[in-house]
């Protein structure tokens, strides 16, 4: 399988892009891991892939991870690594955050607090091979996705989709017990996107009856960080949808909802086409 796969547009050029990093679902036969198969899951943004497959009739080109973010996570720094998970040393400085000492970093140690993902230590081989095979190739494509559009246009928006768990844990920001909003959508405090784009996402979701927070847990990721440089035409958001909106969330299944949240996300789709098509007149 490639390791990504692109939604182009049903029709005329892409003014948006759209990527969805961790509802891939690939499990290698060769992955040696402690957890049950459900509880990966529950570590996926399950379905989000899904939730945006009608927005590419609204000029939005659409990137998907095929790996699950448990095999290795795309919205990490690449030197984001838990030392103790491996086997040898690396061979280079490695840079932990708050995000491996949570058990989330590039290679995730827990899929949630106490479920441990690996069943042993890793090479450093096998890790580079990830690397390689999942983490450089999502990178790559993304890249040259709004590089293209940008080019093309002069601006580019880009939304990175995520969905959180309903209520927070150990291994969450907002700590354990802690109930979210609806949405959460994040521009790392302003720092990767004019307010238009921030703007009009909240605005949409807000009008069709969604409770919005903003850079609260969650100010951005690696991927809005590394790409979103307004200065440069480039305009990144982070979307984090709550998971109980579409989602039976034990079972990992989806619920009654989840069109009616599909037709939201193209919506908002829709509504980012036409205020960047109404800038260009």
């Amino acid at each position: 399988m490639p390791p990504v796969t692109v939604l182009a547009p049903s029709a005329g050029d892409a003014r948006v892009v759209f990527d969805s990093p961790h509802s891939g679902r690939l499990y290698p036969p060769d992955w040696h891991t402690k957890a049950t198969g459900l509880a990966l899951r529950r570590g996926e943004d399950a379905y989000v892939d899904e939730l945006l497959g009608d927005v590419v009739e609204h000029a939005v080109v659409v990137l998907l991870a095929t790996y699950p973010r448990c095999y290795i996570d795309v919205n990490r720094e690449l030197r984001d690594i838990d030392a103790e998970l491996l086997a040898e040393p690396w061979p280079e400085p490695l840079e932990p955050s708050e995000k491996t000492r949570r058990g989330l970093g590039l290679i995730r140690r827990y899929v949630t607090p106490g479920v441990e993902v690996n069943e042993g230590r890793l090479t450093v081989a096998e890790v580079m091979a990830r690397i390689e095979r999942v983490y450089r190739p999502y990178h790559q494509t993304l890249r040259e996705l709004l590089v293209s559009v940008r080019s093309r246009h002069g601006v580019v928006w880009h939304v990175n989709w995520h969905s959180m768990k309903s209520v927070g844990n150990a291994m969450t920001p907002d700590g354990p017990g802690a109930a979210r909003p609806d949405v959460v959508v994040s521009d790392r405090n302003g720092a990767s996107a004019a307010p238009t784009l921030t703007e009009a996402v909240v605005e949409t979701l807000r009008g069709r009856g969604y409770r919005v927070a903003v850079n609260r847990p969650y100010t951005g990721g690696t991927i809005v960080a590394r790409y979103g440089h307004p200065a440069e035409g480039v305009h990144s958001v982070q979307v984090e949808l709550n998971r109980a909106l579409y989602l039976e969330e034990a079972r990992v299944v989806k619920n009654d909802r989840f069109a009616n949240v599909r037709d939201d996300v193209t919506a908002l789709a829709a509504r980012l086409e036409h205020e960047l098509a109404g800038a260009a007149d």
